[in-house]
């Protein structure tokens, strides 16, 4: 692998380091170019090698990890993963060797002595290419996500990559087509799908509180002013994705989630969607302004913004909508939106706290609530719940991802998001795009299980196997 491993990802046609950083040029030359190919693929027909949903591969007594990418996604994440047993941190990478000593710094007075792989766009490569790793834990900018990834199940590692998993059409088949043929999982972290209440709606799903499910929504509103337009980030990454694509940047925070309560990939598929945005009426114009102080804003006048709201609406194979929405420019208030609508009753969290209703009098009392609380509490929180709001992580939620993760991989169980949900998840993002540019036409979303998804079996939610890894606090 070492001596070919340019060869590969010319190959795979996903580029380097900064090679695709203005988002557009991962389609070619020519805008039209692009969309023309987001139809094409979205039309792909899959011929299944291997089915990874359900995929156990073999057990991993001591999980040897990797972290690639440690600003503050990364550098939280190995605090986290720290405290999990039966973990060895053995490799630690990022460009700046800054931030690869203060993510070591988080490791002192534990058992981990973590190798430092920094200074050279490049040297991610070096890391991947070790054999004492097991798994490669992805946090880089949005670009990486997919080539890291690809890397990783190369060179014989699991993989499990940062929110979006992929930008590209492209990159969605990718990353399908090399877990099946390597036999590696490749898993999106998608922390919300960890999220208390979310867990807790799952599991009133599945014993039927709410009936059948008629309609989902989710989101992702958070005014991110500060970020898009922070100079601190590696080539200003994030700014360049909003000033150049146009569409649902960052669906799977809240699709993730309802995913799992339809069954998609296991039982139900998304079959179309239609996607809408407003005119930008912020990003532009502060560009304009901040170009007039700071010279390293004059690329992005003119540029074409995308619009600050852009409404994404899903019709699955098995009749029920979803409704998605994406902001992070205008002062609202933050929300997910997770909202699960049946034929005997409602969940929704955000802006409200959690709740629930059984009919259209009225969300049910506070008293009525806890006892719901009590009965529906799924058995990873009974478990660890209170473990992982101590370790912390967006209250929680992410510690409980990453010790399920650990868990599967030590006790040989399948994971409870595939790379089906990462590519599926993630392809939202460029079918919006397509959907925008072309006056909110109708555009397929793609079958990335082959069909299978018709006998997939859902998410094992109950720890039957497994939930025997241990927490050092």
């Amino acid at each position: 692998m070492n001596s070919n491993r340019r060869d590969f990802l010319k190959l795979s046609g996903l580029g380097m380091a900064g090679s695709a950083l203005f988002p557009g040029s991962a389609y070619g030359a020519e805008e039209t170019i692009g969309y023309e190919k987001i139809k094409n693929l979205a039309n792909k027909k899959h011929k299944q090698v291997f089915n990874m949903s359900g995929y156990a591969a073999p057990k991993i007594d001591t999980v040897r990890i990797g972290v690639v990418g440690l600003g503050s996604r990364g550098s939280a994440a190995v605090r986290r993963l720290s405290k999990i047993e039966g973990v060895a941190i053995k490799a630690l990478c990022d460009l700046r060797p800054e931030k690869a000593e203060q993510a070591k710094q988080k490791l002192a007075n534990t058992a981990h002595s973590p190798d430092l792989y920094t200074g050279d766009a490049e040297i991610w490569q070096k890391l991947v290419e070790r054999k004492d790793l097991d798994l490669i834990y992805i946090t880089t900018p949005w670009e990486l996500h997919t080539p890291i990834a690809l890397y990783a199940m190369e060179s014989d590692k699991h993989a499990a990559v940062e929110v979006p998993a992929a930008i590209t059409m492209e990159e969605c088949w990718a990353l399908v087509e090399t877990s099946e043929r390597t036999r590696k999982h490749c898993m999106m972290l998608e922390n919300t799908c960890y999220d208390f209440f979310e867990l807790m709606t799952l599991n009133m799903v599945r014993q039927g509180f709410f009936g059948d499910i008629i309609h989902c929504e989710g989101a992702y509103i958070h005014d991110f002013i500060p970020s898009i337009f922070s100079k601190e980030k590696w080539n200003m990454w994030r700014f360049r994705h909003n000033a150049s694509r146009n569409g649902n940047l960052y669906p799977t925070h809240g699709l993730g989630p309802i995913c799992q309560a339809m069954n998609v990939n296991r039982g139900d598929q998304l079959d179309f969607l239609v996607s809408v945005s407003s005119k930008d009426f912020v990003l532009g114009e502060m560009t304009e302004k901040l170009a007039k102080e700071d010279d390293i804003y004059k690329e992005f006048v003119g540029k074409p913004f995308r619009g600050n709201m852009n409404v994404t609406t899903i019709k699955t194979k098995n009749g029920s909508t979803i409704m998605l929405q994406h902001d992070v420019s205008s002062p609202r208030v933050y929300s997910r939106i997770h909202l699960v609508s049946g034929t005997k009753g409602v969940a929704m969290k955000y802006p409200l706290p959690g709740r629930i209703a059984t009919s259209h009098e009225g969300w049910l009392p506070e008293e009525e609530m806890k006892v719901l609380e009590q009965k529906y509490q799924p058995e990873i929180v009974k478990r660890i719940g209170e473990l992982a709001k101590q370790v912390g992580g967006h209250g929680g939620m992410d510690f409980l991802m990453d010790w399920r993760l650990i868990d599967c991989l030590r006790n040989g169980l399948p994971l409870e998001q595939d790379v089906y949900d990462a590519a599926l998840w993630s392809s939202v993002f460029p079918l919006s795009e397509w959907s925008v540019a072309n006056r909110s036409m109708a555009i397929d979303v793609p079958d990335f299980t082959g069909g299978s998804w018709k006998q997939n079996s859902p998410v094992d939610i109950n720890l039957t196997h497994g939930g025997n890894t241990g927490i050092n606090l």
